[in-house]
């Protein structure tokens, strides 16, 4: 006797497909997995803004402003390289690693959508930013008693800046991963950028005693302006007239992220490849 399935049967098991979220979430879990167990990634992650932090504050010593200390000035900039260093500068070295290895030819090879893959990047991505960002504001709040921001204005400024900042440094980061031939490239092509942004965007040196031609180079990358959007969270308003501009410059702040947002996703769909060189 011949049995006939039901239509209903493969509508059922369509049915127990996970959906968009569910997907994102699962990849996002796999990432965050993954991350946590590379130890060398976690504790230079989670501990390098910690630790310049700490350095500056030993070394310089007073106010840079009238009711402005050092540590309260270098901790926009340290919130703001570790941002980049989560997104940007993690990007850019692992995913070469996983393209060497095949993990990205595999992925490209299975049903699953490939917008899954980079849910999961981002998914990570943010949720190692604000662990690492209430890290080094507990730590500078308990140790230099930094003032936090105080008003839902400022609050709100801090989410807007770190939102695109960290979307821009991501972009930029599966972007620029495309540079590096091997997995052991990564790192050279990434980390040379990385410092040579840090030290001109205003991170370890008060921006406007740089001299003035690295000043304009640093306006063309996104990391100068993260710490400029950030000095005016958590810097008082009489310190806006020591900067370039004048003034804080919140809104070209938010167009130059947003159009680096832009020119990061261009990148990312114009130069990502799912395998090495050599593999065509």
């Amino acid at each position: 006797m011949t049995t006939t399935l039901k239509p209903a049967t493969a509508t059922r098991a369509a049915s127990h497909q996970p959906g968009p979220l569910a997907l994102a979430l699962r990849q996002g879990r796999l990432e965050l997995t993954q991350f946590l167990r590379s130890r060398e990634s976690v504790v230079f992650t989670m501990g390098f803004p910690v630790v310049m932090i700490l350095i500056f504050a030993a070394v310089f010593d007073g106010e840079i402003a009238p009711g402005v200390s050092y540590p309260q000035y270098f901790i926009t900039g340290m919130i703001a390289t570790g941002l980049m260093t989560v997104s940007f500068q993690n990007l850019g070295i692992w995913i070469p690693i996983e393209r060497d290895r095949g993990v990205l030819k595999r992925y490209r090879g299975t049903p699953m959508p490939k917008w899954v893959y980079f849910a999961g990047k981002v998914i990570m991505v943010v949720v190692i930013g604000i662990v690492e960002t209430a890290v080094l504001l507990a730590v500078s709040v308990a140790v230099f008693d930094l003032h936090l921001p105080g008003t839902a204005t400022t609050w709100l400024t801090f989410g807007w800046v770190s939102v695109l900042g960290i979307t821009a440094c991501t972009l930029c980061g599966i972007a620029i991963s495309s540079l590096a031939r091997t997995s052991r490239s990564g790192s050279a092509v990434v980390t040379p950028v990385a410092l040579v942004l840090q030290f001109t965007s205003g991170v370890f040196f008060v921006f406007t005693e740089l001299p003035s031609w690295m000043q304009q180079a640093a306006a063309l990358f996104p990391l100068k302006w993260m710490c400029q959007g950030l000095r005016s969270v958590f810097l008082p308003d009489t310190f806006a007239g020591q900067e370039p501009g004048g003034s804080y410059e919140l809104g070209r702040v938010a167009l130059v992220l947003a159009a680096w947002c832009v020119i990061g996703l261009l990148l990312c769909l114009g130069t990502f490849r799912w395998t090495t060189r050599r593999d065509g």
